[in-house]
């Protein structure tokens, strides 16, 4: 009886699972099929459910009669610089909260925490003004450092986390052995936190990828423009090729997972060279 109980848990739950996956794939799936069906077929009723691989043509427009690949290029710079310019400051936040005390130390956190309770369009227009008397409209450098003001304090709090379980005692060994601050950081403590390092630097480059905001505020040019913003100028007033559209949605939604699959190596590496062993 409490066999029988358990399969039919154990099957109840795997459905559960399946049509969960199902719902969650379903929107990937259905934009594929609207960039690979004809589209005077896109709104036949009933609609139009496998796509058709002759119509391969519209990846192919996508790339040559648009600037695509350009707007991934600097899609990937600011990704690229929020990552790393990301985790840089957020190793350094981290570790200072996580080991040092020092007046206004609480004060500091929380305000790190409040940072991410703004919503971006609350600073879009003193961000902007800042933005102009400094010179960094239509400069992919300044998008970098605005993606990074509203991503590194999760980066720093991810990290603090992770060193807050590393022993002290490894500090102080590395002090009486003679390393200074950077030192013990750098080859004690970073080792070990590896794969929150990595997991911030992934949040940061799927941040610094996606972000819309600033970009359509801070860039108008459209040899400079990212992704997101370049994908979303071929919305038109009376006509939207919504083939090209989701063709381009689709490319660019592969790379994140790509970057994914290769930072997911990196993180297994990261937990065993990280481990500690007794």
């Amino acid at each position: 009886m409490r066999s029988g109980l358990s399969a039919f848990r154990t099957l109840l739950r795997a459905v559960l699972i399946v049509l969960l996956a199902l719902i969650c794939i379903f929107p990937v799936y259905w934009m594929i099929v609207t960039a690979l069906i004809p589209l005077e077929q896109l709104f036949n009723k009933p609609p139009v459910m496998t796509p058709d691989p002759a119509n391969i043509d519209t990846f192919v427009d996508a790339v040559t009669n648009t600037p695509l690949l350009r707007w991934f290029g600097n899609s990937g710079l600011v990704a690229m610089g929020v990552s790393v310019l990301s985790v840089f400051l957020g190793i350094l936040a981290g570790y200072a909260l996580s080991r040092y005390r020092f007046r206004g130390k609480m004060g500091f956190g929380f305000l790190l925490f409040a940072s991410q309770m703004l919503p971006e369009s609350l600073v879009l227009v003193p961000l902007y003004a800042l933005f102009v008397a400094a010179g960094l409209l239509n400069n992919l450098g300044g998008l970098v450092i605005a993606n990074t003001v509203f991503i590194m304090p999760v980066v720093a709090w991810i990290v603090k986390a992770a060193i807050d379980g590393v022993p002290y005692e490894l500090d102080e060994a590395a002090r009486i052995d003679g390393a200074g601050t950077v030192g013990t950081l750098s080859m004690v403590i970073l080792p070990l936190v590896v794969p929150s390092v990595a997991a911030g630097a992934v949040i940061a480059f799927f941040y610094g990828w996606n972000e819309y905001l600033f970009a359509a505020t801070f860039i108008t040019r459209d040899s400079m423009w990212t992704a997101s913003v370049g994908i979303s100028s071929f919305i038109g007033q009376y006509v939207t090729p919504l083939d090209v559209v989701f063709a381009a949605a689709t490319l660019y939604a592969v790379i994140p997972i790509i970057f994914y699959l290769f930072a997911e190596r990196w993180l297994v590496t990261g937990i065993t060279r990280g481990a500690v062993k007794g």
